[in-house]
């Protein structure tokens, strides 16, 4: 018989995927999404089962929430094109919503996973990046609303745990990509595939010498479900991507070539604190949950493509 499980952010890219996997495995999956980033599409086909119901609700004042076993805390605003417009809004979603889950963590005794990110390592000068690892953030910057509200928010579950008990586990999340993604969400992949299927030039900031890895949303998702479900890690915090670096110039170069298009390559000036390099060190999750990911980057690139090419 399979648990009930409370999923915010779950009309969101990565929080819908992960409700489909629920669902498939037979439990009952409560989201909570205030819809301004996630999609009634993303859930639409789980209207009318039994065991799926969605919660029209902002996490910061969510009341009168299900009796759940597991609480998996994925909403945020988490696009880079909304740092400026919505920085309060990020902040408290992460601050206040946080605490507001991880209280009713306490009350039903369910288990806490919070999706943290690998922003909390900001610009590091360490790489690849590993959990012990504490991080180059700039606090005033304009990726501190979700860099630091991401950090306070890994802060606070440490506290819930060791002051009142609460179960918690913490993904750091590094760049996830696939279908469901907002062509608007300012993040590369989306952006050069939308571009290319348009026919435009793809936009590369900086010289395109940075490096980014990027993990498939199903092979996210199976590394979230693992750190929940596995027994004796109370209070962990793992890495959860692929270790698989690529330049975002070889990136445009790949993205080009599986849409078959003409477009070319502009290049613009690097946004402000934005990282040099991105790899996660995924030790830990393989050793403790028995994880890593599968899906080759062309695969899932190609995946993608398609989903951006049907929409």
């Amino acid at each position: 018989m399979g648990e009930d499980v409370l999923v915010t952010g779950g009309a969101g890219f990565v929080g819908s995927h992960l409700v489909d996997s629920l669902l498939d495995d037979g439990h009952a999956v409560t989201v909570v999404d205030n819809f301004t980033t996630g999609r009634n599409a993303n859930v639409a086909s789980h209207w009318g089962d039994s065991d799926f119901t969605a919660v029209d609700a902002d996490v910061r004042s969510a009341s009168s929430l299900p009796d759940v076993d597991a609480i998996y805390h994925l909403a945020t605003r988490a696009s880079p094109t909304d740092f400026a417009e919505y920085p309060v809004d990020i902040a408290l979603t992460n601050s206040v919503g946080t605490k507001n889950l991880l209280d009713h963590a306490r009350e039903c005794d369910a288990r806490f996973l919070l999706a943290s990110t690998s922003e909390v390592y900001g610009d590091p000068e360490v790489h690849p990046q590993h959990e012990e690892y504490n991080g180059n953030v700039d606090p005033r910057g304009p990726r501190a609303c979700y860099d630091e509200a991401k950090r306070f928010a890994e802060t606070l579950t440490v506290a819930y745990g060791d002051e009142y008990g609460v179960e918690t586990r913490t993904a750091r999340i590094f760049n996830t990509y696939g279908p469901r993604m907002r062509e608007d969400d300012g993040r590369v992949i989306p952006t050069f595939v939308s571009q290319a299927l348009a026919g435009e030039d793809l936009t590369v900031y900086g010289d395109g010498t940075q490096t980014r890895s990027f993990c498939y949303v199903s092979d996210l998702v199976a590394g979230l479900r693992a750190l929940m479900e596995t027994e004796g890690l109370d209070g962990d915090v793992v890495n959860l991507g692929n270790e698989h670096e690529v330049t975002i110039n070889e990136l445009a170069e790949r993205i080009r070539s599986l849409c078959d298009t003409d477009s070319g390559v502009t290049y613009s000036d690097l946004p402000e604190d934005d990282p040099q390099r991105r790899r996660p060190d995924i030790g830990r999750a393989a050793k403790l949950l028995d994880w890593e990911p599968d899906v080759r980057l062309e695969d899932g690139l190609a995946r993608t493509i398609d989903y951006f090419r049907d929409a």
